[in-house]
């Protein structure tokens, strides 16, 4: 029904637009007693789905990526649609418009998006009390710096939003590897990231220690347009800074073999879907081999179906995310992907 009757409706409006719009409806259904049916339509209790990775449970292993619910008002709402866990973020420590709109483009030929949104959030302290409330569902807390921060005071920004989310979130991811806040890519080099990892890891033993509870697992999240030298570096600093995983990958500035509309392929920003299906793959079966899977792996990036969710596991993902996906083929590809796993187990 998503993709014959919703979607088309849905694809003829602003896509920034849409994106309220939709958090508006499913805010208002989940308020009239829509969540139990969206629960008993997507929704798939079953142990066997069950995954522990970095310490934490997970009820299945698809999960929301972030960028789709920035600033934590919908999580439970968006359980219901199957999800193992959700994303918030990017969030940093001062609120931020982003970049100036028309930022968030369909290339609806390619099954993609392109999008130069800038960490547009309300900051991470409006965010906390969004997050206040009841947790459904597993929270991964994705960190940024304001785009106004310096590259050599980045540390700071990525400490503030780690210190106010610590009470709030089950993991953190560390962001770097947005292309839509300039010189941000920058900090994926080896001696700035390898700095910023101890920093957090330092800061995440102490204030555990403090408050006497756990350290929270810190994950990062890169590019999928680095070289295999620079994935080897990863691996190498994962290594040297332990923490607990990697987020592979985020959007790509490549452009290669679109098949759209030469005006909407030049648009800048990051281009997320069906054209990142292989590299993302790619990327991750790369890390899990030359790494001999020392470290967990959270797949995202061109999951259209479960086909490619599942090509995602076999590389090496321990767990998956979508976003442009659930965009293009609705909800019903949570469940799709659930019961393919099931299928194989």
């Amino acid at each position: 029904m998503y993709k014959l009757l919703i979607r088309p409706f849905l694809f003829l409006l602003d896509p920034e637009k849409v994106h309220h719009l939709s958090f508006t409806i499913i805010k208002l259904l989940s308020k009239i007693g829509f969540s139990g049916f969206f629960r008993f339509l997507y929704l798939i209790d079953d142990e066997r789905l069950e995954r522990e990775v970095f310490g934490i449970k997970f009820k299945n292993p698809v999960g929301l990526a972030a960028g789709f619910d920035k600033n934590a008002k919908l999580y439970n709402e968006l359980s219901n649609f199957g999800f193992g866990f959700i994303e918030i973020g990017t969030v940093t420590p001062k609120p931020q418009i982003g970049n100036p709109k028309k930022r968030l483009f369909r290339l609806k030929a390619d099954q993609a998006i392109i999008n130069r949104m800038g960490f547009n959030n309300l900051g991470v302290f409006e965010v906390i009390d969004n997050l206040k409330g009841k947790h459904n569902v597993i929270i991964g807390g994705n960190i940024g710096k304001n785009k106004i921060t310096p590259n050599n005071l980045a540390t700071k920004d990525y400490l503030i939003c780690f210190d106010a989310l610590f009470d709030h979130v089950d993991y953190f991811v560390v962001n770097v590897s947005s292309p839509n806040t300039p010189g941000l890519r920058e900090l994926q080099d080896k001696e700035p990231l390898t700095a910023l990892l101890i920093a957090l890891k330092r800061e995440n033993q102490v204030y555990a220690q403090n408050k006497q509870v756990i350290e929270k697992p810190i994950l990062l999240k890169i590019a999928p347009d680095l070289t295999d030298e620079q994935l080897l570096d990863i691996i190498q600093i994962v290594e040297d800074t332990r923490i607990d995983g990697i987020i592979a990958t985020n959007t790509t500035i490549a452009r290669e073999n679109l098949k759209s509309d030469c005006v909407l392929v030049k648009e800048k920003g990051g281009l997320s879907g069906k054209p990142l299906t292989n590299r993302s793959t790619e990327v991750i079966r790369f890390l899990s081999e030359k790494s001999n899977k020392a470290f967990p792996i959270i797949g995202v990036g061109g999951i259209h179906s479960a086909e490619d969710a599942i090509e995602k596991l076999e590389a090496g993902a321990d767990l998956i995310q979508l976003w442009t996906g659930f965009v293009y083929e609705g909800p019903a590809l949570v469940n799709q992907i659930n019961k393919a796993i099931l299928a194989k187990s």
